[in-house]
């Protein structure tokens, strides 16, 4: 098709211009929040791990400034400048080390770019060979097969060349349909190529589209950052960008706190692997086959899993190639039971022992499972009913304020529900930590720590909700004492119990199931 704007196309022979090359591409973010603070944040938690809170505005602006630090060093276009830097995951010493110190061609070639170095030169030789009456001629697209003038063509600097309306139609698949902006390739058969923000903004007219494709290269700047995460509380848009990656805790600015590493709740002790595992494993159906190693038997001849469904045990395989005849209780042939099978003495015999332990094996680890998981599913139940503990606690600081007490004054009994809140979730995860420890010495300490948190939560958690109702001063300032002390012992117990296990971790000393999921 022809097009009015000559912007728009370009000619057969006109690659991209060095100067064209150098115009901005800007980068806008739409903000539905108005007001949002665009500021950074920074912040710090006790172990000295710094963070930076950003709003869709600053992340913009953060990855506007690693673009220009790098296009100053490289003197490059920034289209260009922001795939190295999406290449090497935004880790500009990384990119300046691998850029001055190698094959600078093979460089641009991984990150699937022509390098402008190579292309400055080619346009130069292009332009001054080319014919002004080229223009005229009309060519087939290699996409639609429509005969069109030469000017309606344009291409990328690998010298592929399509009709403007195709390329539209090919750019809007890829942004609106599969919502891409990092990954899109010149559609020539195996050319790798990657089409950049100038060229896309060029085609594209539709407003709706180029708005979305800013949106997607601003996500994608945060996603392939791997010192940057998305805050994973609902309808947030802000992120955290670390000095380096770490599995701490940060909170955004919506107040939102999750660990670093792998965007979970915090989850101290546990590390991520672990974590990770446990949740599958909660989350999956391999619990299903654990149940059926339990609760049912292989047949000793096929090995078809079956269950038992009547008082006999004399058991007959169903499975018409076998028939075969054996007893449920020790597994062996049926035929030497005769009429005393009832009597089974068979215990010990060796065609039966394998099949026997493999049955006791899966449902003691079944039982074990159920312990640790019983267990973490009771803390997380308990910590449903936080938001409850709060609303009971704020009545009672406002009865204790009716006593004359000042805000500032009544504000334990919130700190003691947070402490409380804090060990429970610490426990929760005690539990999964448990799951995959070995046992040996420094297990068993572990153990005891959890034991007297577990005890100094329960005491603190019962205090809290049965036991703080009273009309006079004199026994709410004996009840402020006992409940300072309830929770600055929690507080003592669960630093304990996480130091122990840093301790572990700093000097090796943990041992652990490497268990199949």
């Amino acid at each position: 098709m022809d097009s009015d704007d000559d912007s728009m196309v370009y000619d057969e022979d006109e690659l991209s211009d060095p100067e064209d090359d150098q115009e901005e591409f800007d980068i806008s973010c739409d903000v539905e929040a108005a007001g949002e603070p665009s500021a950074k944040r920074y912040m710090k938690d006790k172990d000295d791990f710094s963070y930076d809170c950003l709003t869709p505005e600053s992340i913009v602006v953060s990855m506007k400034k690693n673009i220009d630090e790098v296009n100053s060093v490289f003197e490059i276009p920034r289209s260009i400048a922001r795939i190295l830097l999406t290449h090497f995951k935004w880790d500009k010493e990384k990119l300046l080390e691998r850029y001055y110190s190698g094959d600078q061609d093979r460089l641009f070639k991984e990150a699937h770019v022509i390098s402008p170095h190579r292309n400055q030169q080619s346009c130069s030789r292009i332009k001054n060979t080319r014919s002004s009456g080229r223009s005229l001629m009309k060519v087939d697209c290699g996409i639609c097969l429509c005969t069109l003038p030469n000017e309606t063509f344009t291409g990328l600097e690998c010298g592929h060349y399509f009709c403007h309306k195709c390329w539209n139609d090919y750019l809007v698949a890829k942004i609106r349909d599969e919502s891409n902006s990092q990954n899109i390739f010149c559609p020539a058969t195996e050319c790798d190529i990657l089409v950049d923000e100038n060229f896309v903004l060029k085609v594209l007219l539709d407003p709706t589209i180029r708005s979305k494709y800013h949106k997607l290269i601003g996500d994608s700047f945060v996603q392939s950052n791997r010192l940057m995460k998305w805050c994973p509380a609902p309808d947030c848009t802000n992120a955290i960008k670390a000095l380096y990656n770490d599995a701490k805790p940060v909170t955004c600015l919506c107040g939102y706190t999750f660990c670093f590493g792998c965007t979970q709740p915090v989850h101290e002790p546990v590390r991520c692997n672990w974590l990770r595992k446990w949740l599958k494993k909660c989350d999956d159906d391999s619990e299903t086959s654990n149940w059926i190693h339990a609760n049912t038997k292989e047949c000793p001849k096929c090995h078809v899993t079956i269950e038992k469904n009547g008082g006999c045990n004399h058991m007959v395989c169903r499975n018409t190639a076998c028939k075969a005849d054996f007893c449920w209780v020790c597994l062996g042939p049926w035929q030497s039971h005769g009429s005393s099978w009832y009597n089974c003495n068979r215990y010990d015999e060796k065609d039966a022992q394998a099949a026997r332990d493999a049955q006791a094996k899966s449902r003691a680890a079944l039982e074990r499972y159920l312990f640790y998981c019983n267990r973490y599913m009771n803390h997380l139940q308990s910590s449903k009913f936080e938001q409850k503990l709060y609303n009971q606690v704020k009545d009672q600081m406002e009865k204790m304020q009716e006593l004359n007490m000042s805000w500032i004054e009544v504000q334990f009994l919130k700190k003691a529900v947070d402490v409380l809140c804090m060990c429970r979730n610490t426990l929760k995860y005690t539990y999964v930590f448990a799951f995959y420890l070995k046992k040996n010495n420094h297990s068993i300490i572990f153990e005891e720590n959890q034991k007297d948190l577990e005890m100094a939560t329960e005491h603190l958690s019962e205090y809290l909700e049965r036991d703080i109702n009273s009309d006079e001063i004199t026994a709410v300032q004996a009840i402020k004492q006992k409940v300072q002390d309830k929770y600055r012992y929690c507080e003592h117990r669960r630093n304990v119990l996480l130091d122990h296990v840093y301790e572990g971790y700093d000097s090796e000393i943990w041992e652990y199931f490497e268990e199949k999921i």
